[in-house]
């Protein structure tokens, strides 16, 4: 637990190849179902400050309480998961703490020196996310999701799905909105 963010409650692995990955983790880990966003839409998305075209792909699972999330980024647009790509790694990247007052706890980031790596918008104003520039340590850069709306209820489904999943249906694909 952290003092500051709270619970961790998803572990975030950025992947070249996200089929590869949810194949893994479901007939290796036996973890699933995967929900699985092909095109992931953001409202916006912004690297270090400025306006980026990144597009990804994202499948979330749960395992227990502690949600897996696999990115696949789509482009060659500046963002984290390119930097961690290109920096020779593979694998888990970030570690997501999750909010209902998301500007309290960016505001409360920010002013305990935390530095915004990326961050953007899905799904409107309670789907906000920000990933801080953590990596002085690898693996543990800190994601904040807000989860105060759709995304919160979403969420919940995938962690339903996962109770007692028998292996049946194992990838279930999510149309973007």
């Amino acid at each position: 637990m952290s003092r500051i963010f709270g619970a961790v409650c998803q572990n975030g692995y950025v992947v070249r190849d996200i089929r590869a990955a949810m194949d893994h983790w479901i007939n290796v880990m036996g973890v699933g179902p995967w929900f699985y966003i092909e095109r992931v839409k953001t409202d916006w998305f912004r690297h270090r400050g400025v306006d980026s075209a990144m597009e990804m792909s994202v499948a979330i699972a749960n395992s227990g309480d502690l949600q897996i999330e696999l990115i696949q980024q789509r482009n060659d647009a500046p963002s984290m998961y390119k930097e961690f790509l290109d920096s020779g790694r593979e694998g888990m990247q970030h570690m997501s703490y999750w909010s209902r007052d998301y500007q309290g706890l960016y505001d409360r980031a920010l002013s305990l020196g935390y530095k915004v790596g990326h961050e953007g918008q899905i799904g409107g104003e309670q789907g906000r996310f920000c990933y801080f520039d953590t990596q002085t340590h690898p693996g543990t850069i800190v994601e904040i999701s807000d989860i105060s709306g759709g995304k919160g209820r979403f969420f919940e489904r995938v962690k339903q799905a996962s109770i007692g999943w028998d292996g049946s249906d194992p990838i279930r694909e999510v149309r973007a909105r």
